[in-house]
Order: structure tokens, then C-alpha cells, then sequence
């Protein structure tokens, strides 16, 4: 299931996808190497090995969620940005809002990102991190397009320290309700590109 799938149309879960969301929040809480399939098993209510009908092992698993990630990123960031051609501003905007909603939404996919990919096989690591470079640079098209003194790499620094702003935070939940955060994160986003 993509990131589109999952923020613009929810759909009824198959087993799978609800024993990749247990696997996920495992990951992200323990840390890949401190969860074992018996783990993923226990909490999805089936034995280690019944997992292997709907996953090859680990590995998959951590593909499974990471790839969908990155592939709905980049379709999600091109959709925005198309919306708007012309309008540089807009589309800065959109994309600002569409990747602040990603981050609330998805913040144990978030973690897994930053502290698992490495953990993947080397082929589909290189696919994530070239899905991840498409990703970023549609933001630099359009900051550059924004901003015309900027060049590509300095948009790209731009790009980068907004993800991790809008990354980070949405671990922070408990005393700030979800619209107000979303709000904080946009105006903090776009204050940053745009100063």
C-alpha cells in the first residue's frame, strides 16, 4: 500500500498490511535487530514461522514499509507539484502540507527511516535512496523556481533541513493536538524556505 493509499483513500487492511504495521511499530520502538519474527508473530496473534505465508523473512518486512514510503513520496510530491505548475508559490505550499501531513501521520515510519535503512540489502537500499533524491528534487525545482538567487544545491541544504523539521516533530505529540501541530509545522516550514 502507498502513502497516497494510506493519507488519500483508506481502504480495509489485508493481514498483511496489519502485520506490517505491528512489524513497523516494533522496529521502530526496538529497533530492528531487537525484534524478532516470534516478536511480530506474538503481538499479530500467530506463531514466527506463519509469518513467512506473508513475508520472506525480516528484511522484507523492513522493505515492505520502507519502499511504499519513498514511492509515495515522490508520486505524492509530483501530484502537488503538477497542481500548480505556473505557480511556484502554490506549489511550495502544497508540498509543505503534503509532507507535513505525511510526517503526523506516519511517525513510526519516520523513525524506521532514519534509524533502519541502512539495516536494508544493498539493492533495495539503492532503490529507496534513488526514490528519496527524485523526491528531493522536486522541492528544488520548485524552490528554485521560488527563490531564483538560489541554486540547486543550496535549495537542496533548504529541502533537507525542512524534512528534518517537519521529521522530527511529530514524535513530540502529547500536550499539542494534531491540527495544532500540523499549523506550527507549515508556518516553521515555510518561514525556513523562505527566508
Amino acid at each position: 500500500m502507498t502513502i497516497e493509499q494510506q493519507v488519500d483513500t483508506p481502504r480495509k487492511r489485508s493481514r498483511r498490511d496489519e502485520i506490517l504495521q505491528i512489524a513497523v511499530g516494533l522496529f521502530a520502538t526496538r529497533g530492528y535487530h531487537g525484534v524478532s519474527m516470534d516478536d511480530i508473530g506474538k503481538e499479530a496473534g500467530v506463531t514466527g514461522p506463519a509469518l513467512y505465508h506473508h513475508f520472506a523473512g525480516k528484511d522484507a518486512m523492513l522493505v515492505a514499509a520502507l519502499k511504499p514510503v519513498s514511492e509515495g513520496l515522490l508520486s505524492g510530491g509530483r501530484e502537488r507539484a503538477e497542481a500548480h505548475r505556473g505557480e511556484p508559490t502554490a506549489a511550495l505550499e502544497a508540498l509543505v502540507d503534503f509532507h507535513v501531513e505525511f510526517a503526523l501521520a506516519h511517525p513510526a515510519v519516520i523513525a524506521l527511516h532514519l534509524h533502519e535503512l541502512d539495516r536494508l540489502p544493498e539493492e533495495p537500499r539503492r532503490e529507496i535512496r534513488r526514490l528519496q533524491r527524485r523526491y528531493v528534487e522536486e522541492w528544488v525545482t520548485v524552490l528554485t523556481a521560488v527563490r531564483s538567487e538560489l541554486t540547486d544545491g543550496e535549495a537542496r541544504v533548504l529541502a533537507h533541513a525542512v524534512f528534518g523539521l517537519m521529521n522530527s516533530t511529530p514524535f513530540l505529540g502529547g500536550e499539542v493536538d494534531r491540527g495544532r501541530r500540523a499549523v506550527l509545522l507549515r508556518a516553521a516550514a515555510l518561514s525556513a524556505l523562505s527566508a
